[in-house]
């Protein structure tokens, strides 16, 4: 990958200390009194890459951020439990305290970037999901150290990289997920590279009211419209034709009684679309049945609650049954194939959610332009 070092060029570390820079933003929850590490996937990707470096006679240091604390020192986001976690997967690397700590993180504070590698050797950028962001752990330790992207970054570029210049044909990308304003970009881009995109979620009641089809009271951009018609102009974007529905006042995402209602075509006044019906996935089915290449961002419905994730299971089992070179990415698309066992079925789970939207929609990130303009190779 051009301009951007490997931790392979820097041979013998005997004595040197390595700084890495990671993305261990793992769900927790409490378990015997204390905060346990639930989903250690995102740590669990990292230990290659630090058995190579220690085996290489380096003292590794990881550094992430963890939460939203806002600058402040806030106890539920101490890294202890990722620590406790590392500590079984991979004894010896010190985690750093959490990064957003420190409102320097997030104001891109050279003085805290310079501090994170007083002392360090090498920098390592591990953090893919986190390198859309240029805040202070990610700008500033290349400008200062030998540094060098990760495996797992790596990795993730190229793939992204092959989606965008020369995918397998047919290529289906799924859209999926609440807002439309946070996915439009990336869907404009898709529509000119994708020979389909599918459209699911909360997003896909925006270009049905585009259509002119009622959607009751369901997620809705009125200042999108204009923009959802122009990309259903191209022919290129599918979405969904029904939808499972509750009444307005319903409770939902937590888990409700009531029974979601099946509906056609327009959504009722007084209800709003959760889910795509059976109908719709169905359809969807067919079409990545039939792809070459698959990239999956988003969910299709409320699937944290049982009685809206049939679209999304549907779509997770038709991607996993593809012989598709098949893409995941995003936090809540990542957590589906989990939640049915389905995440050895794909070809790639990507770490970055809006990492790797940034990436396809622009072709570079700020982390990454940091490593090309930083300090490479050995010192």
């Amino acid at each position: 990958m051009e301009g951007l070092h490997t931790p392979d060029e820097w041979g013998s570390l005997e004595g040197k200390q390595v700084l890495v820079r990671v993305d261990f933003n793992c769900p927790v929850a409490e378990v015997n009194g204390r905060l346990e590490v639930t989903d250690d996937f995102r740590i669990r990707s990292t230990v290659p890459l630090f058995r190579a470096l220690q085996a290489k006679g380096a003292s590794v240091v990881a550094a992430t951020h963890f939460g939203r604390p806002k600058g402040q020192v806030v106890e539920e986001y101490s890294v202890a439990p990722l620590q406790r976690r590392l500590d079984e997967l991979c004894p010896g690397v010190e985690l750093l305290e959490n990064l957003r700590f420190s409102p320097g993180e997030e104001s891109n504070d050279p003085s805290f970037g310079a501090s994170l590698v007083k002392g360090v050797d090498y920098f390592v950028n591990e953090a893919f999901s986190a390198s859309h962001r240029a805040h202070a752990s990610i700008m500033i330790p290349p400008s200062l150290v030998p540094s060098a992207a990760g495996p797992t970054l790596r990795r993730e570029v190229e793939t992204l990289q092959r989606l965008l210049s020369a995918p397998e044909r047919p290529f289906v990308a799924i859209v999926g997920g609440a807002k439309v304003k946070d996915k439009l970009g990336i869907v404009k881009v898709l529509v000119e590279k994708a020979d389909t995109v599918i459209v699911g979620g909360g997003m896909a009641y925006t270009f049905a009211a585009a259509q002119g089809r009622s959607i009751g009271t369901s997620l809705f951009d009125p200042s999108r419209v204009e923009e959802c018609a122009e990309l259903l102009a191209t022919g290129r974007v599918v979405i969904p034709s029904d939808a499972l529905t509750l009444p307005s006042d319903s409770p939902f995402g937590a888990g409700g009684d009531l029974a979601p209602t099946p509906v056609e075509g327009d959504v009722p006044d007084g209800f709003q679309g959760l889910d795509i019906g059976a109908r719709s996935a169905e359809l969807f089915r067919d079409i990545i049945a039939g792809a070459g290449t698959i990239l999956w961002n988003g969910p299709m419905g409320v699937f944290e609650d049982e009685r809206l994730r049939a679209g999304t299971e549907a779509v997770a089992r038709a991607v996993a049954a593809s012989s598709a070179v098949s893409v995941v990415g995003g936090g809540d698309s990542v957590a589906a194939l989990q939640l049915f066992g389905l995440q050895d079925e794909v070809s790639f789970v990507s770490t970055g959610g809006g990492a790797s939207l940034e990436f396809l929609e622009f072709g570079d990130l700020p982390g990454l332009r940091a490593l090309r303009e930083g300090r490479g190779g050995a010192q």
